[in-house]
């Protein structure tokens, strides 16, 4: 059992028997009141963020969630289609909704992890950074060079990212997953 001043960013509960994340969570007193920790939790098979405020001694149950290498393959309307990586026969479905942002940086073959929670896949996780080619480059125009320029550029994925003037067609790029930002070109 996890006590309410245990709840930090990454602890996993579960609340009405689905499993959320701590995503914030900032103590609060109110004058003479006992001490309550307000929090930004997110459902992990729905993919939603709730604020909840939890008071002292409250307790929630540890979520036991098993993490599996998978394969994205493709994807169609709004699914993803993932496979298991050592039983590529096992696939299975998740929304774009479910995964979130992540979906962005998603490519065919790519390996990441899957969570499951009761034995069904429920989401997935991407490694903080992913290398993806630059499919899309204007030409990097000089202007005022005061502060470093910058220009969107279209990645495989279909994703628009803001990135240094001197990147081009057919570079590849590092990525963080998390943000969104350009990290580096790599050689």
């Amino acid at each position: 059992m996890i006590e309410y001043n245990e709840l930090k960013k990454g602890v996993q509960i579960i609340i009405n028997n689905e499993p959320y994340e701590v995503l914030e969570a900032f103590p609060q007193r109110y004058a003479q009141r006992k001490l309550m920790i307000q929090t930004k939790l997110k459902n992990l098979i729905t993919g939603n963020v709730i604020n909840q405020t939890v008071h002292q001694g409250e307790v929630f149950e540890e979520a036991e969630l098993e993490k599996v290498e998978i394969k994205f393959i493709y994807r169609h309307r709004g699914k993803l289609v993932f496979a298991e990586a050592k039983n590529p026969s096992s696939r299975f479905e998740l929304t774009e909704e479910q995964i979130g942002e992540a979906n962005k940086f998603l490519k065919p073959n790519q390996i990441v992890t899957g969570i499951k929670f009761k034995e069904k896949f429920i989401n997935i996780s991407l490694p903080i950074k992913v290398q993806l080619k630059v499919i899309e480059a204007p030409p990097g125009i000089k202007g005022d060079r005061a502060q470093g320029g910058t220009k969107t550029v279209k990645l495989e994925t279909g994703t628009e990212i803001n990135v240094p003037l001197f990147i081009e067609t057919g570079d590849i790029i590092e990525v963080n997953t998390e943000t969104g930002e350009y990290i580096r070109r790599v050689e």
